[in-house]
């Protein structure tokens, strides 16, 4: 006779398993450990095999009935409906990996050997951030135009349009990597390109040359950490980008060769950058080894055991002078060029000092020259024009730095 509710409820573990038959291959498998199992036998080829239906209570006689049903149209046509349960399985798998999520991190995790290690971090984080809250969860084949639409208009909204143009560019190439796998031979960020509208090109603020004196004045003035002192002193004298200053390490430094060597894991673009010392850097330097020399970092972070100072600490400290929009960091190479190009000094030297990424990529392929008389000229020359109009004000450095033992003692500075 068929099962009832109350015969499945009532049904007892015993020592060994035991069955409860429904009719036609159809049956409650009761085992010692109390759990009931829906179980079909049936017969393909000749071959005798059993189908798991479910458990009991998650699936229901009438679930379980209906299940065994479809099962034996399965076998009525000729099919394994094992077998089609295999298939249903693996397809549900291969579904959720070929989400745009899975996907993306596939292509980020294939493409790590092109990218420093914080752009690749940067990339996931804007994925992240950005991307998969919305269509992240979503099949890969099955995201369209207007979805990859709204997302970049959504980031293009907080005032970031070159941010969302970058997205589009890796949205779409995850797609082109996707068409590799013979996932899907659609792009839907593809037409989108050209959707949003150039982004004007923003130059950093530039401190004008004649208010250095001022500058000078309000930063040797200033309450701050005798390190962080020197440490804008130095970028505004070397000209190298924030993340290559922050990130110097003293087995860098060259004091005998009057060199200061970035190897090319810290450099934009991608080969050693060295740089020639011109004597007040080196001075700086010879002072700064006496605060900081302990660490591995010219300016290591006082927050993190290992580490260096933030990007924030120094646009804090020229917006506290007064700069705020007016001077940053990145502004000071920009102050550089201009003066080395007004004193007609080799252009192409003045480039490869500031490791520019080269434009014109065939020229770049040709000259390769260092023009390294030419940059230890000039940028002796620079630190010189520096300190002109400022020497007063140069030796009262020299006072305030070596006071630095009472100065780190207070709290409040950065």
């Amino acid at each position: 006779m068929p099962l009832n509710d109350r015969q499945i409820k009532n049904a007892k573990p015993a020592e060994k398993p035991y069955k409860l038959a429904d009719g036609r291959g159809l049956y409650l498998l009761v085992k010692p450990n109390g759990g009931k199992y829906w179980r079909l036998d049936y017969a393909i080829d000749r071959k005798r095999k059993t189908l798991a239906i479910g458990i009991y209570p998650t699936i229901s006689l009438a679930e379980a009935r209906e299940a065994a049903e479809n099962a034996r149209r399965l076998i009525v046509t000729g099919q394994d409906p094992s077998a089609a349960k295999q298939q249903a399985k693996q397809e549900r798998q291969a579904a959720l990996l070929n989400t745009f999520e899975a996907i993306t991190r596939r292509w980020h995790s294939e493409n790590l050997h092109r990218w420093k290690p914080d752009n690749a971090a940067r990339i996931l984080n804007h994925f992240a951030k950005d991307v998969f809250p919305h269509i992240g969860g979503l099949q890969i084949d099955g995201i369209a135009v207007a979805d990859v639409k709204a997302v970049i208009k959504r980031i293009a909204a907080r005032n970031a349009p070159a941010t969302a143009e970058k997205i589009r560019q890796w949205i779409a190439a995850v797609y082109g990597y996707a068409a590799m796998l013979e996932i899907t031979d659609r792009n839907p960020a593809a037409p989108l390109r050209g959707f949003l509208a150039k982004a004007e090109t923003r130059h950093l603020p530039a401190l004008p040359r004649e208010e250095l004196t001022e500058f000078f004045r309000r930063l040797l003035l200033a309450d701050i950490e005798p390190q962080n002192r020197i440490a804008v002193l130095l970028i505004m004298l070397v000209f190298v980008r924030s993340t290559e200053l922050r990130g110097g390490r003293w087995e860098e430094i060259d004091h005998a060769a009057k060199t200061w060597t970035i190897p090319a894991e810290r450099m934009k673009l991608p080969r050693a950058h060295v740089i020639p010392l011109a004597d007040w850097p080196l001075e700086l330097l010879a002072e700064l080894h006496t605060i900081t020399g302990g660490s591995p970092y010219l300016f290591p972070s006082r927050t993190k055991t290992a580490g260096f100072i933030s990007e924030a600490t120094l646009n804090r400290i020229i917006e506290r002078l007064g700069y705020k929009g007016t001077a940053t960091p990145h502004g000071f190479r920009s102050l550089a060029s201009s003066v080395l190009n007004e004193q007609d000094f080799n252009p192409d030297a003045i480039e490869r000092q500031l490791a520019h990424v080269p434009k014109d990529k065939i020229r770049a392929a040709y000259n390769r020259a260092e023009y390294w008389p030419h940059r230890a000229e000039f940028m002796q020359f620079f630190c010189l024009e520096m300190m002109k109009n400022n020497h007063n004000l140069i030796i009262f450095l020299s006072f305030l730095i070596r006071k630095n033992e009472n100065d780190r003692g207070k709290s409040d500075k950065f």
